[in-house]
């Protein structure tokens, strides 16, 4: 019998007494953890959610803007980014790999798809280092719908796609700054948001921007869904719809004039509203220069919306709230008479001059100063409002205050009115400075029969999620600066300066509309301070502010364009008017304002007049509503221009020479073209001395003038009269028509 030696016993023991203690040490620690629900400091329910419960992110659909008639503008549609995944560890079955198995069949087929060449892609597909998936940067990003599906057919083993939301606006240049644009920004956990960056987009991004929702579920160590595992969804709440005032196809009226205008005379500056005068509702407003908000190219020009946040002087389109203001006190009497030229204001030792040299044009009525767009007139009119009231009609046009139409940054203007002298360039539009908001808001009281409307873009918004209107914006009477009388008056005045031969605002006139509008010529400040830019004809923001039909607008159209490249025998309405015209034109007929066929742009074919006696001649173009002038002494008509059936607008020079000696007229304050008409008909030799219009010429008037005897005619510009006047008299200078 063998007997067991007593150190395997003391050995068994001490095995025994090690493993029990670690066995109660582990039951003490299981049962610690099921009571504290801790290990190591760390929640173990916490940890194994991390493990095994996934959550997704249910992205939120970005709010969509939309316009007047639910087009929409800007909206987040589906782009995808392209992948490819590269380790094998993601392939259980080589029959159907999930990775990259062919880097050049692959590259080879990518190629035809995205902009990257063959090579390119085959490098970014055989890195040193094998990732577990790698990306194709910009060539791989923003990836259609219609390009997904061509590169799926290519059936490419391990490339793959990953959807996202991307902001897209599908008008291109379309109001871009008033709408703005929204892009994505990368965060430091690795999510992305949609931000607004600028415009509504920007202004509006809380209401836009919508909450994402969530998806959990349980899964195994692999990431697979478990049976019967259930699924906790917290849905995302898309952001709300704004519906904006702004009708598509009326803004693509403005873009397109804006762009043609814009590449035809390369302005410094371009602004344009188009509004509802009855509800105070911007259907269109553009500016340029302006950007695409896809690209964002043309941004860095100008990040500004012009039209809220920019203030200016207006220049003469302002005479129409001062005829409003003296038409409403009574003191407008269209038939009226007063001496043109220049007007003396007390202590102040150059007085105001009307815009062609101070010269005027004698003793005027009161209507044919407004057609002319007098600043004497003007001036003359304050003395009979009285300066402190004229500043209570200021007031209630809300000049110098903030319109409230709903957008950032938006301007307040100054209305420059403590001495004397600053009173009076106000009245006509010199030292005051507005928006083109304001210009539009007090412009609703002579439309709408003296309901001034406040302005506004947005309409409505509306919660998708709900089908709910948030809110929406309801047409406002924000004042009544004048009554329905005298509205219904200023737009019959205003009218005349289209339809008048004197009128300035003759290049605003529209076949089948009457137009009722005031034109504007205003000096620009010189940025460095101590007056004004003097640049010649060039240096001025040219502008109308009309509005059609004239007995009942349906429409106003304010245009400004600041620093346009002109010919020397064109004038700051030519480019305006390619702006005005067209978009005032097709918006009415859009809106379905049927022309009036007996209203015409006044155009007239000239009648065949030679061989008849000066005498008849001259009675027919008058009564036709033309404005004949006769060169020579004799008694009929030998040659004329413009030649038979041209069509020419009414109140133009027909040039008559007779079968006498020729005589050359008085020409100063005539254009080029008519100049021309004199030189051709008397087969002259003509010198021609700068532009604009002529200030002197060699031949005095009516004397006799032998042919082929050399003409000289000297032009200036109207900018530069003026500085010649200062020059010469050490005084300020003074605005344009």
């Amino acid at each position: 019998m063998n007997r067991k030696r007593p150190g395997m016993n003391i050995g068994a023991a001490i095995l025994f007494g090690i493993f029990g203690l670690l066995f109660f040490v582990l039951i003490v620690r299981i049962i610690t953890i099921q009571v504290t629900g801790e290990a190591e400091g760390r929640a173990v329910a916490a940890e194994a959610a991390k493990k095994y419960i996934k959550t997704g992110v249910l992205e939120a659909k970005r709010g969509t803007i939309f316009d007047s008639n639910g087009d929409p503008i800007a909206e987040d549609t589906a782009s995808f980014s392209l992948v490819a995944i590269l380790s094998p560890t993601v392939t259980s079955d080589p029959d159907e790999p999930k990775h990259v198995v062919n880097p050049k069949e692959t590259a080879k087929k990518l190629s035809k798809h995205i902009d990257m060449s063959e090579s390119e892609i085959y490098e970014q597909l055989t890195p040193e280092k094998e990732p577990f998936q790698v990306e194709f940067g910009i060539a791989g990003r923003d990836i259609s719908q219609q390009v997904k599906k061509a590169i799926e057919k290519e059936d490419l083993p391990g490339i793959t796609f990953i959807k996202e939301s991307k902001r897209f606006y599908p008008n291109g240049v379309f109001s871009s700054h008033l709408i703005g644009f929204a892009q994505k920004k990368m965060l430091e956990n690795g999510d992305s948001v949609t931000n607004g960056m600028m415009g509504i987009e920007k202004s509006f991004n809380d209401i836009l921007q919508g909450e994402d929702g969530k998806l959990q579920y349980k899964s195994d160590v692999w990431g697979y869904i478990l049976p019967n595992a259930e699924e906790h969804v917290t849905p995302p709440k898309d952001g709300n719809n704004i519906h904006l005032t702004i009708d598509k196809k009326i803004q693509t009226f403005l873009e397109d004039a804006l762009s043609s205008v814009e590449k035809q005379y390369k302005p410094k500056k371009m602004i344009a509203v188009v509004a509802d005068p009855k509800t105070g509702k911007i259907l269109a407003m553009g500016q340029r220069p302006t950007f695409h908000p896809d690209t964002r190219e043309g941004l860095d020009e100008n990040w500004h919306n012009e039209i809220v946040e920019t203030t200016y002087e207006p220049g003469s389109t302002f005479k129409t709230f001062s005829l409003a203001a003296a038409v409403e006190e009574g003191v407008f009497n269209p038939n009226a008479t007063y001496k043109s030229g220049a007007y003396k204001v007390e202590n102040v030792p150059h007085p105001i001059r009307d815009w062609n040299n101070g010269n005027g044009w004698g003793t005027i009525s009161y209507l044919e100063g407004v057609q002319r767009s007098s600043n004497v007139l003007f001036a003359d009119l304050l003395e009979s409002i009285g300066q402190e009231r004229f500043k209570d009609y200021l007031d209630a046009f809300h000049f110098g205050k903030k319109t409230n139409v709903g957008l950032p940054n938006e301007a307040s203007g100054n209305v420059l009115y403590n001495y004397p002298i600053e009173r009076i360039t106000t009245i006509f539009g010199q030292g005051t400075t507005v928006t083109a908001l304001q210009m539009i808001q007090a412009e609703t009281a002579i439309a709408n029969d003296g309901k001034m409307m406040r302005p506004y873009v947005i309409s409505k918004i509306v919660d998708p999620n709900k089908d709910k209107i948030v809110k929406e914006t309801k047409p406002e009477v924000v004042g009544n600066p004048i009554s329905k009388e005298t509205a219904k008056k200023v737009r019959e005045y205003l009218a005349s300066t289209v339809t008048s031969e004197h009128g300035t605002g003759q290049p605003f006139a529209i076949d089948g509309y009457d137009v009722a509008g005031k034109s504007g010529t205003a000096q620009i400040p010189d940025p460095d301070g101590g007056g004004y830019l003097s640049s010649g004809k060039d240096g001025y923001l040219f502008s109308f502010l009309g509005m059609a039909p004239a007995d009942d607008p349906q429409l106003i159209v304010y245009v400004a364009i600041e620093q346009p490249e002109l010919k020397p025998t064109e004038i700051g309405s030519d480019p305006v008017s390619k702006v005005f015209n067209p978009v005032m034109q097709n918006s009415l007929k859009y809106l379905n304002i049927k022309p009036d066929e007996n209203i015409g742009l006044k155009k007239i074919k000239v009648p065949d007049v030679s061989g008849e006696s000066i005498q008849n001649a001259k009675a027919k173009l008058k009564e036709l509503g033309l404005k004949p002038i006769v060169l020579g002494k004799g008694t009929r008509v030998e040659k004329q221009s413009p030649l038979t059936e041209e069509m020419v607008l009414a109140g133009e020079r027909i040039i008559l020479k007779t079968d006498g000696d020729v005589t050359v007229p008085d020409m100063k304050g005539w254009s080029v073209r008519d100049v021309l008409k004199v030189s051709n008909v008397a087969d002259l030799k003509l010198n021609m001395v700068g532009s604009g219009y002529v200030v002197s010429q060699n031949v005095k008037p009516n004397s006799p003038f032998q042919k082929g005897e050399p003409l000289v005619v000297n032009f200036q510009t109207p900018k530069e009269q003026l500085n010649k006047e200062v020059e010469e008299s050490g005084g300020e200078e003074q605005p344009l028509n």
